[in-house]
């Protein structure tokens, strides 16, 4: 395993969003942790919600006094082969786990486990990928808490996915999901809800302005796009249940009335995704004629930041979702989103509210309300207004920390 280096971050600049109760619980909770040792363990340093969150909440948990780790699994192609058939399966995917892939998997996390030298109270393993290093570290470290961090949505779950899943729990202290149904997946376990959050002080989050001039992806003219016409974007991997080629199908539809409009679909290529280039080569060839049509990868946190506040729309248009960090950047940037009644989606979209729910195999409603919203410049303020809000209530970094600090002190103290 690699260990993971972050950059540091201090609680004190987040005041202006903390508040006076989260930050005397966040002092109290490390307080209890002092002495103790925690880690981190998932499969990438970059790229997706996962890592993006670490890199927020190791340094900032170290700056209160907690002493924390994080490793990233140190594993071939083919395991990440074998994780996205799971990752898909869990999401209700069918497609058989065979033998030679159980293996696989068992083989990598059990090297894995092996790889960590070092002795922690507690080790958050973070998705499916790192689960099945439980057994293993349980019987080398019988005294640590282990807890495992499950982002992903398990409400329709493949059955053989979920038994899958469920055969690695029994050395598991504490799940944590985002969603109470999801804790419905694994019944027989002790359960936290967690939802995740932003840092409003990364260069994907703050105001442009802020920033240091000249950062790479931070002009304008960079972009293929028109930030003087109607602009749609979803920021999000290129993965089938982000439905991507269901969003260009809305574009398409809103084109009929908002001749203008453009659409940018905006996402990176995890180390973790090896679907991800397949579909987003999918996604080009049916959009290659279309010239308002933008496929973006890779780009830098800044240029993230810039193509959600030059959006008059986001949008989520997701079969399955975990949570979608993505809609709160969006909101926090007071752009209201149309997002699918999925997953962690409606605990920060409020409909009519901060933006619109839709099912999402309903391209009609989808088309009907980034219409409403691309026509309706004061409905856009409106809504935009209150999704800032509402994240900075919600969905900001300090809660997090609070959350996380809060389940570890708990977990040490038994």
């Amino acid at each position: 395993m690699l260990s993971v280096e972050t950059t540091d971050r201090r609680l004190s600049a987040y005041e202006d969003v903390l508040g006076p109760d989260r930050r005397d619980n966040i002092r109290d909770r490390a307080d209890r942790l002092d002495g103790k040792r925690i880690a981190h363990i998932n499969t990438t340093a970059d790229g997706g919600g996962v890592a993006e969150i670490l890199h927020a909440l190791v340094p900032l948990s170290r700056d209160v006094g907690v002493d924390v780790d994080w490793y990233v699994m140190d594993a071939p192609d083919e395991f990440y082969d074998v994780t996205k058939t799971i990752h898909n399966g869990l999401q209700g995917d069918h497609t058989t786990l065979t033998d030679e892939m159980r293996d696989t998997y068992r083989r990598v996390t059990r090297e894995n486990a092996r790889a960590l030298e070092k002795r922690y109270d507690a080790i958050v393993l973070h998705d499916p990928q790192s689960l099945g290093m439980a057994p293993t570290l349980a019987e080398r470290y019988p005294d640590t808490s282990l807890l495992w961090r499950c982002h992903i949505d398990l409400t329709t779950a493949a059955d053989a996915y979920l038994e899958f899943v469920r055969s690695w729990l029994e050395p598991i202290d504490r799940t944590i999901v985002s969603h109470p149904t999801y804790a419905e997946a694994v019944p027989d376990e002790e359960t936290a809800i967690v939802h995740p959050a932003i840092d409003p002080f990364t260069e994907k989050n703050r105001p442009l302005e802020e920033l240091p001039d000249g950062l790479e992806g931070s002009d304008p003219s960079e972009y293929p796009f028109d930030v003087d016409r109607p602009l749609l974007v979803q920021v999000s991997r290129f993965d089938p249940w982000k439905d991507p080629l269901g969003v260009v199908e809305a574009y398409r539809n809103v084109r009929e009335t908002v001749p203008d409009a453009q659409l940018v679909l905006a996402g990176g290529m995890p180390d973790d995704d090896p679907e991800g280039i397949e579909v987003y080569r999918e996604v080009e060839a049916e959009t290659e004629t279309d010239e308002d049509v933008h496929l973006l990868t890779n780009l830098p946190d800044v240029g993230i930041n810039l193509i959600q506040r030059s959006a008059d729309v986001g949008v989520q248009k997701s079969l399955r979702e975990g949570f979608a960090l993505t809609v709160s950047e969006t909101l926090w940037k007071e752009t209201p989103v149309v997002g699918s009644n999925v997953g962690g989606i409606p605990l920060q979209v409020e409909d009519d509210e901060n933006g619109y729910l839709v099912d999402p195999e309903d391209t009609e409603a989808t088309t009907d309300r980034l219409v409403r919203l691309l026509e309706d410049d004061g409905l856009r303020d409106r809504l935009g207004e209150r999704g800032r809000e509402t994240v900075r209530e919600q969905f900001l970094l300090p809660r997090l920390l609070e959350d996380y600090l809060t389940l570890l002190a708990s977990e040490v103290d038994r």
